[in-house]
């Protein structure tokens, strides 16, 4: 029973990371109308980031930071590599993020090499809360914690702020909020920012969970895809969900046959496509 519990609870920590991931590529996918493949090379690059930032900046100070900074950096591709394609076959932005997704791996081994690098958390946070339950340390929940805060947050913008409505405005209808003389590029940068920081985020928390390799991201990049799949494309509230479910699935059968932990999240995304094409959530759901 302890040992499914430690499972499920392991499950439910890269679950989150799924959800991150997948509301920024979801975000991205709506607005922009970009399959993102290079989400994982800006996973990689927020964990890498803070690594770096740690040790002037301290963990705390490089939590902050580095997800702003790898968002400004999505702003810049944005402007510089994205914008020019809005208009033309959706496989040019395709191939552009996936080849991008490639050098950003190999600027990686460039800068920090091709070994796996650890990413200290606070001594405080690194001890179990509890001598029953081992595997329930401070930096799990603190990672769930802040993780729920950030996903709140960006339900709050989206809803409650100007901004917001106008990102779920266009992704109802781009054309009219153009006609109404709202500056839909600046609105797509703005959108591609924000998805690309939760990437960032991502990546940092991710950092200190499973340690940094240039692939991490390239291992999160695709059951990110699937739990918006199974959410529902367009619905950020069934990303979340989506990435939770495969998540802890991954767990519970990883417990029983650890051979299939990975194939258990594409027979959910089969099953949820065979049942409900549409997904858990609909066609639109929280941007409707």
């Amino acid at each position: 029973m302890e040992l499914l519990l430690f499972n499920i609870f392991n499950g439910l920590i890269i679950g989150i990371f799924y959800a991150l991931m997948a509301l920024g590529l979801s975000l991205i996918l709506g607005l922009n109308g970009i399959i993102n493949f290079s989400h994982g090379g800006f996973l990689a690059l927020g964990g890498y980031i803070a690594y770096s930032l740690s040790p002037v900046i301290g963990f705390w100070g490089a939590l902050i930071v580095s997800p702003f900074i790898v968002g400004l950096l999505g702003l810049v591709v944005e402007r510089i590599l994205i914008r020019p394609l809005y208009s033309r076959d959706p496989l040019f932005s395709l191939l552009l993020t996936f080849g991008l997704a490639m050098i950003m791996e190999d600027l990686i081994r460039t800068f920090w090499g091709a070994n796996g690098l650890p990413f200290n958390v606070p001594a405080a946070l690194s001890h179990p809360l509890s001598q029953t339950y081992f595997f329930v340390t401070g930096y799990r929940v603190f990672l769930v914690v802040l993780a729920l805060l950030a996903i709140g947050s960006l339900f709050a913008l989206l809803r409650y702020t100007r901004i917001g409505v106008r990102i779920r405005a266009g992704n109802a209808d781009l054309e009219t909020v153009s006609a109404l003389g709202i500056n839909i590029y600046r609105l797509r940068a703005i959108n591609f920012g924000v998805g690309i920081l939760f990437a960032g985020l991502a990546g940092v928390l991710a950092a200190g969970r499973l340690g940094l390799t240039p692939t991490m991201g390239a291992s999160l990049i695709m059951p990110s895809f699937v739990a918006i799949i199974v959410g529902g494309v367009g619905s950020l509230l069934g990303s979340l969900l989506g990435g939770i479910i495969i998540g802890v699935a991954a767990g519970i059968v990883t417990t029983y046959y650890p051979a299939a932990s990975d194939v258990v999240i594409y027979v959910i995304m089969a099953v949820v496509l065979v049942v409900r094409p549409r997904g858990l959530l609909g066609q639109e759901g929280l941007l409707e």
